[in-house]
């Protein structure tokens, strides 16, 4: 619940995060300690669009998830498949929720290491990344988006999304479009909190203006 999130030392000088801050002051950095299941809809998130993203792991678990434990499960609530069954499914067996054979493969590949993977909850934060990173398919963007979830890293930069440099340019600099070095440039000052200024951004609600029509959604899985 991020009881034990630690931001005395976060004093931001910025104007705009330091009103943000002082607006929010419940938001917190959990740490779910539960690396495979934060990593499994990232990795989902690879190459498709935020709503397709949600819609095949949505798909996914209501087919092979487990009613979870006491009154929640007789309410319908399900608990994800468990690493073991997703690392025995075959690849085309993900086909159906919109998951090509990449994407399937390494799902299947990280949940066969997941006792590997769950190790690096007791490991410092930059060791962590590197595990993660270690795994075929498994690079600096979904590391650093499980490192928040998981691991409650306060720090936790997702280099390489594709609307993230664009939102920090706009809220720290006015500036409509922004590159991942760009974005880093201007979180460099906030370094050891920088994950928390994107939350804080993020939770604000602020955004850089859209130009051009949205992207529609790609039948990836028949690609």
């Amino acid at each position: 619940m991020g009881a034990t999130d630690d931001d005395r030392d976060f004093r931001p000088v910025h104007p705009k995060v330091a009103e943000l801050h002082r607006r929010l002051p419940g938001l917190r950095i959990s740490r779910s300690n539960a690396v495979v299941e934060a990593l499994v809809p990232t990795i989902i998130e690879q190459k498709v669009q935020g709503t397709a993203a949600k819609r095949s792991y949505r798909a996914l678990v209501c087919t092979w998830g487990e009613p979870a434990p006491g009154p929640a499960g007789d309410a319908g609530l399900l608990l994800p498949p468990s690493p073991r069954f997703l690392a025995d499914a075959p690849s085309y067996a993900f086909h159906p929720f919109g998951l090509e054979r990449k994407r399937a493969d390494t799902i299947r590949r990280a949940c066969s290491y997941a006792h590997r993977l769950e190790e690096s909850t007791t490991m410092a934060v930059a060791d962590a990344r590197l595990r993660l990173c270690a795994l075929p398919g498994v690079g600096p963007w979904t590391a650093a988006e499980v490192a928040m979830v998981a691991l409650g890293d306060p720090d936790a930069v997702s280099v390489g999304d594709y609307h993230l440099p664009h939102d920090v340019s706009w809220a720290l600099a006015g500036e409509a479009r922004g590159t991942d070095e760009r974005m880093l440039e201007l979180l460099e000052p906030f370094a050891g909190h920088r994950g928390r200024v994107i939350r804080l951004l993020m939770a604000s609600g602020i955004r850089a203006p859209r130009y051009g029509p949205r992207l529609t959604l790609q039948p990836i899985a028949e690609i």
